[in-house]
């Protein structure tokens, strides 16, 4: 891998809390551009301290804050608000989650930022939007996972909706949001230089990914039901117990393997039925085909079924938890979760950047730091402030 790396030269101001936001920032430290964290002088981001600690150093913050000069700044207050005015108008990026309307009565509006840099591009992600009914409502992922659809449809035909045990909502709406101020920035090159505001909310990006069940409703009245491990669209797909008591998932979505399955385990001359042609109709019949592969796979241990499944080029995984990912060749191929020194904590495992560019890479050039631990080294390399002006912002609480 060689060249620069594709992002240097943004400047990014996350002034985001939690995950949303934050992550998104993370991904653009992690190819190259320069992020300037911004927290509440005495409320640091409580993504600090969520999830498991170690020695008080929380672990969750060290893979979330990485590639981030962090800086305080009390933007409630004229001078915070100042400060963060003058930031702007040299960065490329602000993002930023806070309720509508915040901004505006910190005297930070959109008008205002896009007054001092019109190139500036703004990322705002709030639980569900800027308007509407809904949108002064405090908005976590925990209700964009409820209120999409996803609770619903996931979980135990008899068992009650299922929420994710991890931050689904918020990690989809951190992607879309890089992929929003990516097209953002794409504009702003062609079309002038002119920057705009991002609206995202986190309630939204979920109902894409789960599928045609709006089109399919409008169109034929259905609503797709909990199933388990099985799937409306195809069948058998599940996860399976083998004889040693580790769990294999297996999946069918095309004709061909689910017919190579099949075969495999013993039962060819269902490929004959006339249902057998469509996943749909395959689905109708998951319990026969699950009752077929279930009987074939507990009669063997794990490393036999893989193997005999990678030879008829049929679809299977292991189910894996943490201790899994990190023992497999090929995430230890793919370095996935790499080792990081950690000034804190020493050399440190996390996962890797999320995908690899051949002529731009991104890296981690550094892990989380503490909090306000690059205030004033920041401010006065792109402010110019000195220390006595430094000083006097601490007197007055602004940083």
């Amino acid at each position: 891998m060689t060249g620069r790396a594709a992002l240097a030269g943004l400047t990014v101001l996350d002034c985001a809390t939690l995950f949303a936001g934050p992550l998104a920032a993370t991904v653009l430290g992690d190819f190259g551009a320069d992020v300037i964290k911004i927290e509440h002088p005495r409320r640091p981001d409580p993504s600090r301290h969520h999830g498991q600690a170690k020695d008080g150093i929380g672990l969750w913050w060290k893979m979330l804050g990485r590639n981030k000069r962090n800086i305080t700044l009390d933007l409630s207050r004229p001078e915070g608000a100042d400060v963060l005015l003058r930031l702007a108008a040299g960065a490329d990026v602000l993002i930023e989650n806070f309720r509508p309307g915040t901004l505006e009565r910190w005297g930070l509006s959109p008008q205002r930022l896009l007054q001092a840099n019109p190139g500036l591009v703004i990322a705002r992600v709030t639980g569900f939007g800027q308007f509407g009914p809904y949108a002064r409502r405090p908005g976590f992922g925990t209700l964009a996972e409820s209120m999409s659809g996803f609770a619903a449809v996931t979980g135990e035909p008899d068992g009650p909706p299922t929420l994710p045990p991890f931050g689904l909502a918020d990690g989809v709406a951190a992607l879309c949001c890089v992929n929003a101020v990516l097209t953002a920035l794409r504009h702003r090159e062609v079309g002038g230089g002119a920057g705009q505001v991002v609206d995202l909310a986190i309630v939204e990006p979920l109902v894409t990914l789960l599928g045609p069940q709006a089109t399919v409703y409008d169109q034929l009245g259905v609503v797709q039901p909990r199933t388990g491990n099985r799937s409306v669209n195809n069948a058998p797909r599940n996860t399976y117990r083998t004889a040693d008591g580790s769990w294999v998932a297996i999946s069918t979505s095309s004709q061909s393997i689910a017919e190579r399955v099949m075969r495999l385990v013993g039962h060819p001359e269902v490929i004959d039925e006339p249902w057998f042609a469509a996943g749909t109709t395959r689905a109708e019949h998951a319990g026969e085909l699950d009752g077929y592969v279930g009987a074939w796979i507990a009669e063997r241990e794990l490393d036999e079924v893989v193997a005999e499944f990678e030879r008829a080029e049929a679809a299977v995984a292991p189910i894996y938890d943490i201790r899994g990912v990190l023992a497999d060749p090929q995430y230890q191929a793919l370095d996935t979760i790499t080792t990081v020194p950690d000034a804190d904590l020493g050399p440190l495992r996390m996962q890797n950047l999320l995908y690899r560019l051949s002529e731009s890479p991104g890296s981690i050039r550094w892990t989380g730091r503490a909090h306000g631990a690059d205030t004033a080294a920041v401010l006065a390399e792109r402010l110019s402030l000195t220390e006595s002006e430094l000083t006097l912002l601490r007197e007055r609480g602004a940083i």
